[in-house]
């Protein structure tokens, strides 16, 4: 396998919701990191000059994906999915795994991004206007509770 550098530019969305998986397209994603606290200890009778580093709770960035469009099939599940954020009740039901591929010239995954336990927490939809051409889902912002990374 030769070496070359994987272009950014191709990659798939899907989710996981009670009615199967949800492939969409999304134009951006961002949010991909996460962040581990650390807490710095001194104790007394150290004999270096130096703090401690010990390893804290780690910090998960919120997920944005920009203009997104999904296909007939998918979109009613996506909503369904949606609307359950919407009742404070079901929150564990509405927390679904989320994968991002990053995929090659061949469209096989390089790289993959899972979300664990995500949650859709913001939804923002363009302006809408008859002359417009813009898509119709501007943004869609996830919390999650951790992110693993498989190649």
């Amino acid at each position: 396998m030769a070496n070359y550098p994987i272009p950014k530019f191709r990659f798939l969305v899907e989710f996981e919701t009670d009615g199967g998986p949800v492939k969409a397209g999304f134009t951006e994603v961002s949010g991909l990191d996460n962040e581990t606290d650390i807490i710095e200890y001194r104790e007394g009778s150290d004999d270096t000059k130096y703090k401690r580093i010990i390893l804290g709770l780690s910090k998960p960035s919120r997920i944005t994906m920009k203009r997104g469009i999904f296909n007939d099939d998918s979109k009613l599940q996506f909503y369904e999915w949606w609307s359950k954020t919407l009742d404070k009740q079901k929150t564990e039901s509405a927390q679904k795994d989320v994968t991002i591929k990053l995929l090659d010239e061949e469209a096989e995954p390089v790289i993959v991004w899972k979300l664990n336990k995500a949650i859709a927490v913001k939804l923002q939809s363009t302006d809408l206007k008859s002359d417009g051409n813009e898509i119709a889902i501007e943004s869609l912002e996830l919390a999650h509770e951790g992110l693993t990374i498989q190649s």
